[in-house]
């Protein structure tokens, strides 16, 4: 997807998940602010989208309905909304993807079907979503901690991905791991 670059990682009893705010149409940037990471459930889930923008903010709503359905159970609302995704004419339409979080898990959604965790605690989506990966990857090994690890592989990407920019939106909570 050519639209930003989200990345989680959970280190040191932190959850941080980050994105980009660079808005492109085609070859043209349209917005270089947008916040694309954002807390869901009440401040207990944090999420970040890659592709179409009204695509995600649907996929957004619909995530909150399961979490209140299905209230302190991340993996169970993300694995109803993917079931969903796939199987509603409307929703199988929707061009995003989503990262994430709780305090316990971290999540990848996609609409072919794919609910995914992390390994070693660190997972990226959109167009610079493996450059900041690798950044990720590698800066786990050192002492730095989850938000600068996040921020740092972040500009990485923007450096390297035109369709990533620097002005980053950061959320971050404490981890149960």
């Amino acid at each position: 997807m050519h639209a930003t670059t989200i990345l989680m990682v959970r280190k040191g009893g932190r959850l941080v998940v980050g994105g980009d705010g660079q808005v492109s149409l085609g070859q043209t940037i349209v917005k270089g602010n947008a916040k694309k990471v954002r807390r869901l459930a009440k401040g207990s889930v944090i999420g970040g989208f890659a592709g179409a923008t009204a695509d995600a903010f649907t996929l957004f709503e619909r995530l909150e309905a399961k979490l209140e359905q299905y209230p302190s159970q991340l993996v169970r609302a993300c694995v109803e909304l993917t079931k969903d995704w796939r199987t509603d004419r409307y929703l199988r339409r929707l061009e995003a993807m989503m990262l994430v979080a709780d305090k316990d898990v971290g999540l990848l959604l996609s609409g072919a079907g794919d609910v995914l965790e992390p390994d070693g605690g660190v997972m990226a989506i959109g167009s610079g979503g493996n450059y900041a990966l690798a950044a990720a990857r590698a800066l786990m090994e050192t002492d730095l901690d989850a938000e600068t690890i996040v921020r740092r592989s972040l500009q990485i990407a923007a450096d390297i991905c035109v369709y990533t920019n620097g002005n980053l939106v950061v959320e971050t909570m404490e981890s149960a791991t």
